[in-house]
């Protein structure tokens, strides 16, 4: 990390810097067809044009396969800049981003939406486009562009509306849903696509607590059931912590700390990343964070910063 900071995965040290890239990179060419793909993102570099920072500076990152990983971090910490630099929506002023070994430059479009797929914030919907045929369009790096939908493309397009749990709106008007109808047909797009990598960019955001959580099982069941590699922007670290099996925390455009829930989601990282006083709390349905109050500048000049080490037991968790 830039600050020099202590980077964890399964309570190892993630060094940064090429050494590391090449490994990462090794690593992720030994991966065979049987396993989800890998995505690995190397010294990474990644702003907007008009600012004078990066938001992201240096940064690398090696999301295991068939896993459901999560970042999360205050607004502004560049959570959804890196998600985008890792589906090619951004490309980084420096570093690589490698699909199984493979940079990401070396795909054709088509090519790279089979093997990655991402849903992002900011979606519109075509005037006029039933829930149907919306979820049809996730097929389009499979099919040719005057081919007609082929026997797997329609059991493809079945199998994400009966996934995403919207088979009673398969007819409907996309314009005429709800908030959370909407995102829950934009999710089965997704699925139709098919591919081995998929990146939310804040699926849950806005939502109702019902439709959140048909989101975040969503997941869980991509997770369980099919080969796939889920990286996702979260707010509620709740959710992060009861469904990702890893998460990386990033503030000011730096990763703080990664790991399983259990060893990154602690009151010290809630205080420095968040800024926030928190009581955590293991529960039969995971780890449940509950925000007591912000943490004034005193406080924070008085508080350790940085994540605790490996060999110090996390004493302030709550029993």
């Amino acid at each position: 990390m830039a600050d020099g900071r202590p980077s964890q995965m399964d309570g190892e040290t993630v060094e940064h810097g090429s050494e590391a890239g090449t490994r990462a990179v090794d690593s992720a060419s030994e991966t065979t067809s049987e396993s989800a793909a890998e995505i690995d993102g190397i010294d990474l570099v990644v702003g907007y044009s008009g600012r004078d920072e990066p938001v992201i500076d240096g940064e690398s990152i090696a999301v295991p396969p068939d896993e459901v990983t999560a970042l999360i971090g205050p607004n502004g910490s560049g959570k959804s800049t890196l998600l985008k630099a890792m589906a090619d929506k951004i490309s980084p002023d420096d570093g690589t981003v490698f699909v199984d070994g493979q940079t990401i430059d070396e795909f054709g479009s088509k090519e790279l939406a089979r093997k990655l797929g991402l849903l992002s914030q900011e979606n519109v919907v075509p005037t006029g486009i039933s829930v149907g045929d919306l979820v049809e369009r996730g097929r389009y790096p499979h099919t040719g562009f005057f081919e007609s939908p082929s026997d797997e493309d329609r059991a493809a397009v079945d199998d994400a509306i009966q996934l995403a749990g919207i088979e009673n709106l398969r007819d409907r008007d996309v314009d005429s849903l709800s908030g959370g109808q909407k995102q829950l047909v934009w999710i089965a797009m997704a699925i139709a696509q098919d591919t081995d990598v998929l990146l939310l960019d804040e699926p849950t955001t806005f939502l109702d607590p019902q439709h959140q959580l048909e989101v975040m099982q969503i997941v869980e069941t991509l997770r369980d059931e099919s080969q796939i590699t889920v990286v996702l922007v979260l707010h509620d670290i709740a959710q992060a912590a009861r469904y990702a099996d890893n998460i990386v925390a990033l503030k000011d455009g730096s990763m703080y700390a990664r790991g399983p829930p259990e060893e990154v989601v602690t009151k010290q990282l809630l205080a420095d990343v968040f800024e926030i006083e928190a009581a955590v709390l293991e529960t039969e349905y995971g780890l449940q964070v509950i925000p007591i109050d912000p943490v004034t500048d005193a406080q924070a000049a008085h508080t350790t910063v940085g994540p605790v080490p490996e060999d110090v037991p996390d004493t302030d968790r709550e029993p």
